[in-house]
């Protein structure tokens, strides 16, 4: 049982620099191709469209949530926020990298805007889990978001605000999500893209608090 309790403290700390495993100067092959939509999403978005990486516990569950909403034009799923460079999977589950598993979104800002993008990840997540989300234990599975300019930093920082007002009145804790400006977003494996649709049956831990997120008030 000490061993469990041991392994479970170390997964759910973020390790520093020095201590992160070196990972690899080669990244990992993806195809690059959507599975659902075939549209590539190892492009850099055009004038009208806008990019945010985002965390909210496994990321199987969390890309096709995030795939299916109406103005998202293509997602991938991969590692940020850590030190480990080209991370593989068992190495951000073993917690010795640093990195979230995270869902790259690219989004048509004339269909729907950052803020209708975060609604959805406010409300289908719980924000206030520290270093787990639901069953899941461990730092990969930490809440967060990170952004690609100043300008939607600011926007995620007020989201934030507002959703936090609406989880206290409903009786829920602080939120723990991480908001920071985008280091580095490395692509997970082939296998992990668009998992759900290529395993219809596998594992979905993705569940909310029941509480709306409010657009177009606070924010």
């Amino acid at each position: 049982m000490l061993n469990k309790i041991e392994d479970i403290l170390r997964k759910s700390a973020i390790p520093t620099d020095k201590d992160a495993l070196p990972g690899r100067s080669t990244p990992l092959k993806v195809s690059g191709i959507h599975a659902v939509n075939h549209e590539s999403f190892v492009r850099q978005p055009s004038n009208k469209e806008s990019e945010v990486i985002l965390g909210m516990g496994c990321f199987w569950g969390a890309e096709r949530k995030l795939w299916n909403i109406k103005g998202v034009l293509v997602t991938s799923v991969g590692y940020a926020g850590g030190y480990t460079k080209n991370p593989t999977y068992e190495e951000v589950c073993s917690g010795q990298t640093g990195h979230s598993e995270v869902v790259q979104v690219i989004f048509d800002t004339s269909i729907i805007t950052l803020e209708g993008v975060l609604s959805v990840f406010w409300e289908n997540h719980d924000p206030t889990q520290g270093m787990r989300q639901g069953n899941d234990i461990g730092s990969q599975y930490r809440s967060v978001i990170y952004t690609k300019n100043e300008q939607d930093f600011a926007i995620a920082q007020a989201s934030q605000a507002a959703y936090q007002k609406e989880l206290l009145a409903a009786g829920h804790g602080m939120i723990t999500t991480e908001i920071e400006p985008l280091d580095t977003y490395y692509f997970a494996e082939e296998y992990h893209q668009q998992y759900l649709h290529k395993n219809p049956n596998g594992y979905c831990g993705l569940s909310g608090t029941g509480v709306s997120c409010p657009i177009g008030l606070s924010v």
